[in-house]
C-alpha cells in the first residue's frame, strides 16, 4: 500500500480509486474523441444494443449512473459527432430513445479494447481479470453499489 493511503479510509480511497480510473480512461480514449463519461454512455449503449435494446436517455441515466441531464448534454455532443442518433420513442413521445451509429458503434468497439486493457493492467494485481481475487472484489464493488445510502446528514436528522 503507498503511504499515502495508510490510515485512509474507505470512502477516501474509494474515492482515489474511482479518480485514478477516471483520469485513465481519459487519457486513454482522448485519442478516439471520447471522454470517461463519453466512453461510459457509448459502451453501456453497446452492450444494450447488442441485447436487442434501444434505451431511452432516462433509462440509459439509470443504467451509468449519470445525471439525466448530464446523459442528455453528452448524447446531443455525441449526436454532433456523428457516434450516436437520437429519436423520439413512439410509445413516450416525451423520450428520446439513443442508438449508435455505424461510426459510433466502430469507435465503442477500439474504445472498448483500449479500456479492456486499462482494467487488465488494473487487476494484475489482484491476479488479473479472471482471477478469483478479482471476482471476489467485483461482488464486493457489487454489494455496495446496491447498498442504498441516505441522503440525510446525521446533523440534519437531529435538526427540529
Amino acid at each position: 500500500m503507498s503511504t499515502a493511503s495508510e490510515g485512509a479510509t474507505p470512502g477516501f480511497l474509494v474515492w482515489r480509486l474511482s479518480m485514478k480510473w477516471r483520469v485513465a480512461v481519459d487519457r486513454a480514449v482522448a485519442p478516439l474523441g471520447l471522454t470517461h463519461a463519453q466512453y461510459s454512455l457509448v459502451a453501456s449503449l453497446y452492450g444494450m444494443q447488442r441485447s436487442g435494446l434501444r434505451p431511452s436517455q432516462r433509462h440509459l441515466a439509470d443504467h451509468t449512473g449519470l445525471e439525466a441531464l448530464y446523459v442528455s448534454k453528452l448524447a446531443r455532443a455525441l449526436e454532433t459527432a456523428g457516434l450516436v442518433e437520437r429519436t423520439r420513442d413512439p410509445r413516450d413521445p416525451r423520450a428520446i430513445q439513443l442508438a449508435l451509429t455505424e461510426q459510433g458503434r466502430e469507435v465503442t468497439r477500439r474504445a472498448i479494447k483500449v479500456v479492456h486493457g486499462l482494467l487488465e493492467q488494473l487487476l494484475e494485481p489482484l491476479g488479473g481479470l479472471d482471477s478469483a481475487r478479482a471476482r471476489e472484489f467485483s461482488r464486493d464493488l457489487t454489494t455496495l453499489l446496491d447498498t442504498p445510502l441516505d441522503h440525510t446528514s446525521e446533523h440534519e436528522k437531529e435538526q427540529p
